[in-house]
């Protein structure tokens, strides 16, 4: 019966990144957290895997759309694989299931969940039609401005940011890694930006998920029910996504992830 209702969690949660393209890790960490009452430590490290498997996925059909960026990525890479690593080897040296280890996942994962709540909020109310359409007619005047950041360093350093959230919260790579994309490259299209996120989140979630299983924070049974409830979720939502009332969605879900992460950071 337990391992249906990990199934089913894996469903749910992929349908709703199929149909808003919301991180799981804000809502799968969660889930793993106070409804099945796992360890921060083996929620999150299992939740990186699974993250990672299943934005791999996505890259590759993003990919073939030519939809990816990696001139993008790879600066976002650039900041943020050598934060994990550094992430990494804090986590380590305290160890992983260390009281203090614990205190710092869980306050840190309520901070990421309050900032994916507001950048989920942002999302919301920042895609106007006037908006994107004004975008629109600044990228047909000069295609080249949309890779380019406002500044060669920010991708960098906020990658570096979501590099460390991810790694010690499995959370940041969605909805906060879309907003940063959004506020850097403000004339990148949205299904670049969609593509630019998805990508460069699977090196990222598969170094430091890699590294939690070094460190014995990977239930390896878990991550394999959890993939097979999420990765039809994702093909269904993906397909619907079109008919979904996306708006009232997102809404919904920033409150909910805001519930989450306060209950955390008052833990």
């Amino acid at each position: 019966m337990h391992d249906f209702a990990f199934i089913f969690a894996g469903f749910a949660v992929g349908l709703i990144v199929g149909l808003t393209g919301v991180g799981g890790g804000s809502l799968m960490t969660p889930i793993l957290i106070f409804f099945f009452g796992i360890k921060p430590h083996m929620a999150i490290g299992t939740d990186l895997l699974f993250a990672a498997f299943t934005k791999l996925g996505g890259t590759v059909s993003l990919a073939r759309q030519r939809l990816v960026p990696w001139r993008v990525v790879g600066m976002l890479c650039a900041g943020s694989i050598p934060a994990a690593l550094a992430s990494l080897w804090l986590l380590r040296s305290l160890g992983p299931a260390s009281a203090q280890a614990q205190h710092i996942m869980t306050t840190t994962l309520g901070v990421a969940l309050l900032l994916t709540a507001a950048a989920t909020l942002y999302k919301v109310i920042a895609f106007s039609h006037a908006k994107q359409a004004i975008d629109h007619a600044a990228r047909l005047a000069n295609p080249a401005l949309a890779t380019r950041p406002r500044h060669w360093s920010l991708p960098v350093l906020l990658g570096a940011v979501i590099g460390t959230l991810v790694t010690f919260t499995s959370v940041g790579a969605g909805a906060v890694g879309v907003t940063v994309l959004l506020l850097v490259y403000p004339l990148l299209p949205l299904p670049r930006i969609i593509g630019a996120d998805i990508a460069y989140a699977v090196p990222l979630t598969m170094v430091a998920g890699l590294g939690h299983a070094s460190l014995g924070s990977v239930d390896w049974p878990l991550l394999g029910l959890l993939l097979a409830g999420s990765l039809p979720g994702i093909w269904l939502g993906s397909r619907l996504v079109s008919h979904a009332p996306e708006r009232f969605i997102r809404s919904a879900l920033s409150v909910l992830l805001a519930w989450a992460g306060a209950k955390l950071i008052l833990i």
